[in-house]
């Protein structure tokens, strides 16, 4: 049970939330915002607007071995380097997540775009020490710029790639194979594991990182 009104937690697209479980001493925002200087005759220099960058979330603490009631958010922590394994498979499957601080207004999509990590100071064996910096995620939608006859121009939504008449196929677990593996193999993308996962969980069960030869896995278009 949490005890601080501020709480920081990473969501992911399963669902699966983690809480930090040593709140950082700050919590620090980057809001970049483009601008461009012009030269202009008889005026100088002047300043345009331009767009607004992403915007970028750091902060420093550490993952304790041993609950400790003066600084834990709360017991039954994982392990630190159950910690840092869970952090380091969202920053390298290139996973979108929500940052979550509590007391606060902050709720962004995000990725991982650093993790740094002291695996042991001097007095705190066992604890791991980190930074993290989580860069905001801003969705796009492809446009289709159209032009009619008089020249006006509109956009409208990409069109996308006909699928329908497509069928999923199916592959057979060999030994070594993992979904990152085989996405990779299927679409290019490892990334794009969790498509396959999530058509074949009730062949797989609960841990997408447990698959066995002699499964037979449907690949989904």
């Amino acid at each position: 049970m949490a005890k601080n009104a501020i709480a920081i937690w990473l969501k992911d697209r399963h669902n699966v939330y983690k809480q930090f479980p040593v709140n950082p001493e700050v919590v620090s925002r980057e809001s970049p915002f483009d601008f461009t200087t012009v030269k202009i005759a008889s005026l100088g220099d002047i300043i345009v607007p331009g767009e607004r960058g992403l915007k970028k979330y750091s902060f420093s603490s550490f993952f304790p071995r041993d609950y400790n009631p003066t600084y834990c958010e709360y017991d039954g922590f994982m392990d630190p380097w159950k910690w840092v394994e869970q952090i380091e498979k969202w920053r390298d499957t290139r996973l979108n997540l929500r940052l979550i601080i509590t007391g606060t207004p902050i709720s962004v999509p995000v990725f991982v775009e650093s993790f740094d990590l002291e695996p042991e100071k001097a007095g705190a064996p066992g604890d791991v020490y980190y930074s993290i910096t989580l860069v905001e995620h801003r969705p796009f939608t492809a446009k289709q710029l159209i032009t009619d006859s008089k020249g006006k121009t509109t956009t409208t939504p990409a069109k996308q790639t006909q699928t329908a008449d497509k069928k999923p196929t199916t592959y057979v677990v060999v030994k070594g194979d993992s979904l990152w593996k085989i996405a990779k193999a299927k679409y290019g993308d490892g990334a794009k594991w969790n498509k396959i996962y999530e058509a074949n969980k009730k062949t797989i069960g609960k841990n997408p990182d447990k698959i066995y030869p002699g499964q037979k896995l449907v690949i989904p278009v």
